[in-house]
């Protein structure tokens, strides 16, 4: 029997970016890398995963044989990853019976991840340019304060995520789901089947992370600024560079990371700084001072 052919295409799991925090100062951020791996099973395209890339392969294998798409490791000839294109080859001895029917149908689940329709939806996305709305700082407080009154589904339950339409501190609609997805989808329906106070919007907030799927469905709705408490990943800053959404992450309380925020973001609040401790080697000069 013929060896298994395995590639090893792992890679960082995490990127740096350059970010402006709440005192307006540039730093460098580590981010989550999120890439797209598309998955092909003897020449059938399977899905589009988003995933770190940190064990690709695993990953690919594992997702075939929870989804019933693998009989046995045995079946394997070929899994390999191919970073330049995107994609994961994956070469089988045999198919299950009725691979057709189970393709044919889909769950989409209320996990975090939706990648059966990433790839396809940002093939097919034509998007208007966006407005450049800015945004104070100063707004930006008032508006998580506001947020407050909300998430009442996650204060006697948890385990859900909140979403928000906002015109700068004003929350016009807020959604609690169990997946983040499902409550940017449910307010993009309403923003489309109500038409009402819900089509000002210019900003939205979301509990969740702020990935390549939350910023590409956020620029459709034709919304520029993207607040969130969470991170964000490589991807989801790419995209936003390329549709010009103003992500804000990690935005809790005073604190905050700004992310492609150019000239828009007007620091207007600014916290004061927490002391400083004082270094060893301080301390050190001022022994011998003393001394």
């Amino acid at each position: 029997m013929p060896a298994l052919q395995l590639s090893r295409a792992r890679l960082p799991a995490t990127t740096e970016i350059s970010i402006v925090d709440e005192y307006g100062d540039a730093r460098q951020q580590a981010i989550a890398a999120e890439r797209a791996l598309t998955v092909y099973l003897n020449k059938r395209e399977i899905v589009t995963l988003m995933t770190l890339g940190d064990d690709p392969e695993a990953l690919v294998v594992g997702y075939l044989r929870n989804q019933g798409l693998l009989n046995a490791a045995a079946d394997l000839d070929v899994v390999q990853v191919d970073w330049d294109v995107e994609a994961a080859v994956v070469v089988t001895r045999h198919l299950p019976e009725g691979l057709e029917t189970r393709l044919s149908t889909r769950t989409v689940t209320t996990g975090c991840g939706q990648g059966t329709v990433f790839g396809k939806l940002l093939d097919q996305t034509a998007l208007k340019a966006l407005p450049d709305t800015p945004l104070a700082q100063s707004t930006l407080y008032q508006l998580l304060q506001n947020l407050n009154a909300y998430n009442e589904t996650y204060r006697s339950a948890g385990a859900v995520h909140g979403c928000a339409l906002c015109q700068q501190t004003a929350v016009l609609d807020f959604v609690e789901d169990v997946g983040r997805h499902n409550a940017v989808d449910t307010l993009a329906g309403r923003q489309w089947l109500q038409q009402a106070d819900s089509a000002n919007a210019d900003i939205f907030y979301t509990t969740g992370r702020l990935t390549s799927e939350m910023v590409l469905k956020v620029a459709q709705m034709g919304i520029s600024v993207l607040v969130s408490r969470s991170g964000v990943t490589q991807k989801g800053v790419e995209l936003a560079e390329r549709f010009g959404v103003m992500l804000i992450a990690r935005a809790k309380g005073r604190h905050f990371q700004a992310i492609n925020a150019h000239n828009r973001l007007a620091l207007d609040a600014i916290p004061k700084r927490p002391p400083q401790a004082r270094s060893s080697k301080a301390l050190d000069l001022s022994k011998e001072t003393r001394s």
